[in-house]
């Protein structure tokens, strides 16, 4: 397995953005291919910083378009797709944080670095029955999120930031990941606020 993923982290990073959308895709739908995304993005930034949002662009697509597989047969296989797949347990605990917290159910664990199960999120989305709109916004905002991030900290922190995904790969996408939930929580939090000031 090792080779394998070797052989199509070479190839990706000899192909580029189609490359890094190969990947992404298939991360996203059928093979787990553990943060090798991340260090795709930051390896082909740091050596062409000006290509950033095309590189973290296709790693966005990449993943919408191979998670947007899963949700697809899942909603076309409902409880039984799951439950041949997952432990009951889980699948009951994922529809539950859908029907407590919406698209948050989805956006969070996109946004979290492996072992994150933002597959199962996928999946229950599908089941769930999320509008495909839905589904596809919630997915573009997380994995965009995510990936633009790591462009972002590779323009400005360069060989820094792809040694420190080398090494602490884990670690760094925690930290990302928990800087951007926090703005996002703040975000939300003022927003609440404002519409509660204007109601009264």
């Amino acid at each position: 397995m090792r080779e394998l993923i070797s052989r199509i982290y070479g190839i990706a990073l000899a192909l580029g953005g189609p490359g890094l959308f190969a990947v992404a895709f298939l991360d996203a739908s059928f093979i787990s291919l553990p943060q090798i995304n991340d260090l795709l993005v930051v390896l082909m930034v740091s050596r062409n910083k000006a290509w950033m949002p095309y590189y973290a662009s296709m790693a966005v697509i990449g993943s919408v378009s191979g998670s947007y597989v899963l949700y697809r047969l899942a909603s076309r296989g409902g409880d039984t797709f799951l439950k041949k797949r997952l432990r009951a347990g889980h699948i009951d605990r994922a529809l539950a944080l859908y029907q407590k917290h919406g698209l948050l159910a989805l956006i969070v664990p996109g946004l979290l670095p492996p072992p994150a199960p933002f597959k199962l999120f996928v999946l229950a989305a599908g089941v769930a029955n999320v509008p495909p709109g839905q589904f596809v916004t919630g997915v573009a905002i997380a994995r965009g999120l995510r990936y633009f991030a790591l462009g972002l900290l590779t323009v400005y922190y360069g060989d820094t930031a792809l040694e420190l995904m080398r090494t602490r790969g884990r670690e760094v996408a925690v930290w990302v990941v928990g800087f951007l939930i926090s703005g996002a929580v703040a975000w939300w939090l003022i927003q609440r606020r404002r519409r509660r000031a204007a109601g009264e």
